[in-house]
């Protein structure tokens, strides 16, 4: 596995978000890096990087075939995602 993504993963803390609803911290289902893992490539994942534009430019730790969304804009960009797809958000 690429350094960058190991990295990316072992340092990404995943969640699952539902895109219809924002749930609190406590109700968010997470998965591990080793599901993580398991599931890149799928073409069932949308995987979210949602760390500012400043951490995200200065980082080489970034996860291959991830998209970044500007978390601040949250409420523009989630009503845009796939329902059927399985949608973790991710920041490093």
């Amino acid at each position: 596995m690429n350094r960058a993504i190991l990295l990316a993963v072992l340092g990404a803390v995943a969640v699952f978000m539902a895109c219809t609803s924002v749930q609190s911290a406590k109700e968010t289902p997470r998965i591990s890096k080793e599901e993580l893992r398991a599931k890149l490539g799928s073409p069932d994942l949308v995987l979210i990087d949602v760390r500012t534009r400043k951490d995200w430019d200065i980082s080489s730790d970034k996860i291959i075939g991830a998209i970044r969304m500007d978390p601040e804009a949250f409420d523009d960009w989630a009503g845009t995602l796939a329902k059927e797809k399985e949608i973790v958000l991710y920041c490093a």
